[in-house]
């Protein structure tokens, strides 16, 4: 069998909150609840679990998530119409943009607990590159 990422859980300080603003903004549903976990299935099957826990507990990650041109104009398209702060690279030097990274189009923000999410439309080293083939 091959190795294949299953679920990942996400910490917030309401996890309730944390799937909905993720889940709408790239609209996703919430697609179980159980114990601690709230989740957001993505279209390969992977879950992003969300789980309440103490704020003093959260390490802001990064997570970036590959998405079709059509699914990336739409979550833009929220990100401007809610005011959320995105940037065109993850160090926020250049605010309100997007970039144009491998031919395609990227942009980064951050959830309400500080995590650092990007959306891509082209893998890094574009579809060419000997990891994408």
């Amino acid at each position: 069998m091959p190795v294949e990422l299953n679920h990942m859980i996400v910490h917030a300080r309401d996890n309730r909150a944390s799937a909905e603003f993720f889940a709408s903004l790239l609209g996703l549903e919430i697609t179980a609840e159980w114990g601690p976990f709230i989740a957001v299935e993505l279209n390969n099957g992977v879950t992003l679990d969300f789980a309440a826990v103490p704020p003093e507990t959260i390490t802001p990650q990064h997570s970036a998530f590959l998405v079709s041109e059509e699914e990336f104009e739409a979550a833009y398209a929220r990100i401007l119409h809610r005011g959320i702060e995105h940037y065109a690279d993850p160090h926020g030097k250049q605010p309100g943009a997007i970039n144009h990274n491998d031919g395609g189009r990227g942009v980064y923000f951050v959830d309400p607990v500080g995590h650092l999410f990007e959306l891509i439309t082209v893998p890094y080293g574009g579809w060419t590159s000997p990891l994408h083939t």
